[in-house]
């Protein structure tokens, strides 16, 4: 009986480390993302929440900062940044190309650098 009991503890012990472990895996990132209005936040979350791995993705009108927290096992902040580009808005490190800028809104057209 006191074995059963030991190993179910030591099999939980090994459970409990290894959630753990998962959680590390996510990581916090702020990035500057050019834009205006309601509509480029939610095409700028959508394209950063379309990328595999993105837990939360929050885009702040005022500030220009995208808040994103992502798994490092299934992306990166690069590839995040190219799909917002993707969709016409510029990172740091990322430039939408002039066709995707050209696309955009009249409203959501910021001035680029």
């Amino acid at each position: 009986m006191k074995n059963i009991i030991l190993i179910l503890m030591v099999s939980f012990l090994g459970f409990a480390a290894q959630a753990q472990e998962n959680k590390n895996k996510n990581a916090k990132y702020v990035t500057e993302v050019n834009g205006n209005c309601e509509q480029c936040q939610k095409r700028i979350q959508k394209a950063a929440y379309s990328v595999n791995g993105v837990k939360s993705a929050v885009w702040d009108i005022q500030t220009h900062q995208l808040n994103v927290i992502l798994n490092e096992e299934k992306t990166s902040l690069l590839e995040v940044k190219k799909e917002v580009a993707k969709v016409g808005h510029d990172t740091e490190g990322a430039r939408a190309l002039k066709e995707d800028y050209d696309s955009l809104h009249a409203c959501c057209q910021y001035e680029r650098k």
